[in-house]
């Protein structure tokens, strides 16, 4: 649910495996074009209806969006992020009282909400992706309430290219928002001092990223202290 560069990206991943794929967004079907044999547009009642795992990947200002009702019993993929300049402020957020996956959850109350594919610019995470097993293969973290959803996730995610690794609940997933350091600029490492500031973002969203293994992510995700909630879609917020 959601057509943009992440949904887009896991899209592509999973055709390119093997797997069955429904898109859709806020514009219609018609708005999806040259999906491939393996993908088909919808719209969001019926994506979420197809789906045995359904990704959301919306703006987080337009979460009260999803539809709750057909995904009730259904496994959902949260790939949001907060940015207050982009999504307005949330109280809950900006005193830490609550996550962002733990506000889709309260919305999603009858689906099993994990957080997974959130910390990857789009560009590195189609780049990154590996076969298992291969020496450079790189992982992500995930977290949720629900012991078999996040299985069924890894499962996912290690088709599409990917090694995991479990940060906890979704209280937990603060761990890998916007400005922690396994957010981003792991997967890209240090842009070089030669590149312009107003070039930064095209080199990061160019170069092919730099493999981050589930040791890294591990030590990454378990060692940061937790600050204030929400990122900044400028590029000071990435180097």
């Amino acid at each position: 649910m959601g057509s943009g560069n992440v949904s887009g990206t896991l899209a592509r991943l999973a055709v390119a495996a093997g797997l069955d794929v429904v898109l859709s967004n806020s514009r219609g079907p018609e708005s999806l074009a040259d999906l491939g044999p393996r993908a088909r547009a919808a719209t969001p009642a019926e994506a979420a209806e197809a789906g045995d795992l359904v990704v959301v990947s919306i703006p987080l200002g337009a979460y009260e969006k999803i539809p709750a009702e057909p995904l009730a019993g259904k496994i959902v993929i949260d790939t949001l992020n907060y940015y207050p300049e982009r999504d307005g402020r949330v109280a809950e957020l900006d005193a830490n009282e609550l996550t962002t996956s733990e506000l889709v959850q309260r919305h999603l109350a009858d689906s099993r909400v994990v957080k997974a594919a959130s910390n990857i610019v789009s560009s590195r995470l189609f780049s990154l992706a590996r076969p298992s097993g291969a020496p450079d293969r790189s992982a992500m973290p995930i977290a949720g309430d629900d012991a078999a959803a996040k299985a069924e996730v890894v499962e996912l995610l290690d088709i599409l290219g990917y090694d995991v690794v479990d940060i906890g609940t979704l209280a937990d997933s603060w761990r890998s928002e916007p400005g922690t350091p396994v957010y981003g600029k792991a997967y890209y490492g240090e842009v070089p001092k030669d590149v312009s500031l107003d070039k930064t973002m095209e080199w990061i969203f160019q170069t092919p990223g730099v493999p981050v293994p589930a040791d890294r992510v591990r030590e990454l995700t378990a060692t940061v202290v937790r600050g204030t909630a929400g990122g900044r879609l400028s590029v000071d917020a990435w180097i």
